[in-house]
């Protein structure tokens, strides 16, 4: 039998918050691990790995044969959320890219995609912005349930998992960018790292700006010390 394909720490959260029995999308496969991965460990009953490019598809589709997985793991070419039906996935995965290109994916999603009756789940795990991310989720009706910060090739990064309501909501700039990530083993350096990147956009900013900026940043890194 095939071992599992190796995850880092950021998919591998990913992976954990992927619902047991559910059908799920890739959405920018790239390599197609994750999507292997899940097949292998029996998580899902079908995911649909969809990727922009063909040749990270191609590689996807490799990776899938390899492991004999076919009949769980479709491989399909195409921009974002294009590649699924409205109703057809039940956790939607976007992996791998900016906070920023996670919103114009959602933004961009075929009309309908989010009228169906089901509970849509999605995972993500943006590679930078994270507090616009948070910030665009609780305005277009995405409830943030819980989050996994992780440290990966050297980095800090947060894996978001959250659900569909259709309901806005309004949060502050503190949530914005501590969001959900405040437990775990990588929250303390995690929610520092964000104080940092906080620090560094106010050495360009106006007086009032830096003033605001440095004093977020201040709270944040209380939050990082009560963090376990």
């Amino acid at each position: 039998m095939h071992k599992i394909p190796a995850l880092d720490a950021r998919l591998a959260a990913a992976a954990a918050y992927v619902r047991q029995g559910c059908t799920a999308a890739d959405i920018g496969c790239d390599h197609g691990k994750l999507s292997v991965a899940l097949a292998v460990q029996g998580r899902c009953k079908k995911i649909i790995a969809g990727d922009i490019r063909p040749a990270p598809l191609a590689s996807a589709q490799r990776l899938v044969a390899e492991y004999h997985c076919g009949s769980v793991v479709e491989c399909r070419l195409g921009a974002g959320l294009s590649v699924l039906h409205p109703g057809e996935a039940d956790d939607v995965i976007i992996a791998g890219v900016s906070g920023v290109t996670i919103c114009e994916i959602l933004q961009d999603a075929p009309r309908g995609f989010y009228e169906t009756e089901k509970e849509l789940h999605f995972v993500f795990v943006p590679a930078t912005k994270h507090p616009v991310l948070r910030r665009f989720l609780a305005e277009n009706g995405f409830h943030l349930l819980d989050e996994t910060p992780v440290r990966a090739a050297g980095r800090y990064y947060t894996v978001m998992h959250a659900v569909y309501t259709g309901v806005p909501e309004a949060h502050d700039a503190f949530w914005e960018v501590t969001g959900c990530a405040v437990h775990g083993a990588d929250a303390r350096e995690y929610l520092r790292h964000e104080a940092e990147l906080l620090r560094k956009e106010a050495r360009g900013a106006s007086e009032a700006e830096k003033e605001r900026l440095e004093t977020l940043a201040a709270n944040v890194e209380e939050e990082a010390e009560r963090c376990s």
